[in-house]
């Protein structure tokens, strides 16, 4: 995703080049002149010709940051990098005049300009790199929807606004439009972009019958699509107020930096007031202590960790958003870079939640055994009758009267002809001999009869991903526990199978919490405990967690609204990446603290003891600045995602 400057960027770049050019041109002759540009006009008052050179390119590089020192002193905010700014450069420009009158070499306006100049150029690269992370959380701000296309009753289609329409009502959806709310498509089928939600490049097929989420993009046909959901209530809705939010979580480090410049900056003021007043007392040597006070102001401006530090946890939720991956506040990622222990809800989330036949016996006969169970189950909603009908895949014969025995199965009769399908309960029952499948999973077992004809067993089926995930995972030394509410046999196989470090099963809503609770008791201080859940029962665990991971495509909006992280594209792969790029973060956070702090600590002293001079003293604020903002750019940078085969997702 290319970046492109803002019009405000474009202006103040051009800015920064002018007064670049005219201070690089005034600058050289000031040197290469003979007496410098002072000897151009003699007497008292030959400061004046460089001063208003000077001054010109001072006012053109200077004016915001004077504006803004004045305006925040005004309103009780004194001490800040405007005021550093201003007291410094100011400052300078009165002892360049104060030298000038005193017949002493003139020596502070090129480096007061220098100041500001080089400052502008750390402000520019700071309002650049801001853009380029905001850009790819702002795409997310891009799914908001205009207006919809409401159908009345005398099928006239009125343009509304989103937030007027009702539950029931029915939207039209013209292509190249957003989808406006949540809702099921009644009329027509079209391919949607779901990129700005989920981050997936391929576009979405969706056909009569199939729920859509506002924020899609649709692409190729008219739909019509039944709103299931009030505009407050929509996934757009809360994903807007998600991001929206985001930044208001504060993480640690930037809360230690806001204290930190709180009192940093007073504090490096007065040191600056000192070291001019005393040693200009004691020696009578005003013009050099003043130098160097305004040296020392320069390089205490904290601006490299004021701006860099927070920018860096910016640029870490843009980069993440871009990946379908939502991260709540830079409180959750920089904990996220220390979680060691992962606990997995399995239906749904390491599981696809849905049943899948694994097994006919006897295979032989498997043709015959799912198409008179699907004879059984062609009138049951239920989700395992729906997978029999649905895996046999041809019409079923109809003429049979179906009767539901309550807890045990349903029998089909036509005549003479008498169908059993069921559980073992259903066997027993009516004295039928059968072969006990053995498997993990539900059986249904088919008789004919009278005769035993044979069984399916159906199972949910692991996600592509979850055994690369959990592999990761272990691999990075970390726990990966499974709660869950099925039974011992089912939740050991599936813990077996996605390689699982442990498993409770057979629990309730209650004991998942439960669960959760004894592990954060039993964890270390430093370790962080998440929680991976997708259904509205696991609301509470996500909650009770330090960091709630919730699978949002198809979770539920309970559990969505009670994680820290929201994974947009149900897919577990999210976790590793989301880590992967917490990782980078905090190293670059850590990187961008100690660099800015070391260099600065060397300036001040240096400048202290007169050995550094007021170019340096720029490096040590803007150049260190820049070099900090350039390295948090690198968090916003392109991460190959692996998918569930190893290779490489781009």
């Amino acid at each position: 995703m290319k970046y492109s400057m803002s019009k405000r960027e474009r202006k103040n770049l051009i800015r920064i080049v002018v007064a670049f050019v005219l201070f690089v041109v005034i600058f050289a002759t000031d040197k290469i002149l003979q007496g410098g540009l002072g000897g151009v006009f003699g007497g008292a008052a030959s400061w004046v010709f460089p001063f208003c050179l000077y001054l010109a390119v001072y006012l053109i590089i200077g004016y915001d940051v004077l504006w803004k020192a004045i305006r925040n002193i005004c309103h009780g905010q004194v001490f800040d990098e405007n005021f550093l700014m201003c007291v410094a450069t100011l400052g300078a420009f009165a002892l360049a005049i104060y030298r000038g009158a005193t017949g002493q070499e003139i020596e502070g306006f090129d480096e007061a300009c220098a100041v500001l100049l080089f400052y502008q150029v750390g402000e520019w690269f700071q309002s650049y790199a801001t853009g380029k992370s905001r850009k790819s959380i702002s795409q997310l701000m891009d799914i908001r929807p205009d207006y919809a296309n409401v159908i009345r009753q005398d099928n006239s289609v009125e343009k509304v606004d989103p937030s007027d329409v009702k539950v029931n009502d029915i939207i039209l959806v013209n292509p190249g439009e957003k989808i406006p709310l949540d809702g099921i498509i009644t009329e027509g089928s079209s391919a949607l972009d779901t990129k700005a939600l989920t981050g997936e490049s391929l576009p979405r097929e969706v056909h009569t019958g199939a729920e859509v989420i506002s924020g899609c993009v649709n692409l190729t046909s008219q739909i019509k699509v039944m709103v299931t959901r009030e505009f407050y209530d929509s996934t757009v809705s809360k994903i807007l107020e998600l991001v929206e939010n985001a930044s208001e979580q504060k993480s640690k480090a930037e809360n230690f930096i806001t204290k930190f410049a709180r009192y940093y900056t007073p504090v490096v003021c007065a040191v600056a007031l000192l070291l001019a007043v005393i040693p200009g007392l004691i020696t009578n040597d005003w013009s050099t202590w003043v130098y160097r006070a305004l040296s020392f102001l320069v390089v205490s401006c904290p601006c490299a960790l004021v701006i860099s530090i927070p920018l860096s946890f910016f640029a870490g939720i843009g980069a993440a958003s871009k990946y379908g991956i939502l991260i709540k506040g830079s409180n959750y990622l920089e904990q996220f870079n220390r979680a060691n222990t992962f606990v997995f809800d399995k239906t749904g989330t390491l599981t696809k939640g849905n049943f899948a036949i694994a097994k006919i016996s006897p295979a032989e006969n498997a043709t015959e055994i799912l198409r008179l169970a699907a004879i059984a189950e062609q009138d049951s909603n239920h989700p395992i009758a729906r997978s029999v009908v649905a895996h046999y895949g041809k019409q079923t014969e109809g003429g049979y009267t179906l009767t539901n025995v309550a807890g045990a199965g349903i029998i089909a009769e036509n005549g003479t002809d008498t169908i059993y399908c069921g559980n073992e309960k259903l066997m027993v029952q009516n004295g039928i001999p059968f072969e006990k499948e053995t498997g993990v999973g539900t059986v249904v077992y088919v008789a004919r009869n009278g005769k035993f004809v044979g069984s399916i067993l159906i199972a949910d089926q692991l996600k592509e991903e979850t055994k690369q995930v959990i592999s990761e995972l272990n691999a990075m030394g970390s726990k990966t526990i499974m709660l869950t509410g099925d039974n011992e046999a089912i939740a050991k196989d599936v813990a077996e199978q996605a390689g699982l470090t442990g498993y409770k099963a057979s629990l309730l809503p209650q004991n998942k919490v439960e669960e959760v609770q004894q592990l954060l008791a039993l964890k270390k201080q430093k370790d962080v405990l998440c929680f991976v859940g997708d259904g509205i029962n696991d609301a509470p665990v996500l909650m009770r967690s330090d960091i709630g991971i919730a699978m949002g495509g198809v979770g539920s909006d309970a559990a969505i609204e009670a994680s820290d992280i929201v994974l947009m594209k149900d897919d577990l792969r999210g976790i590793s990446l989301a880590k992967r790029i917490a990782k980078k973060t905090m190293a670059i956070v850590y990187e961008n603290i100690i660099f800015s702090i070391a260099v600065k600590v060397i300036i001040l002293i240096l400048s202290a003891f007169g050995i550094a001079n007021m170019w340096l003293a720029v490096f040590g604020d803007v150049g260190v600045a820049v070099i900090a903002i350039l390295n948090a750019m690198r968090v916003n940078s392109k991460y190959d995602k692996p998918c569930a085969d190893k290779s490489v997702c781009k």
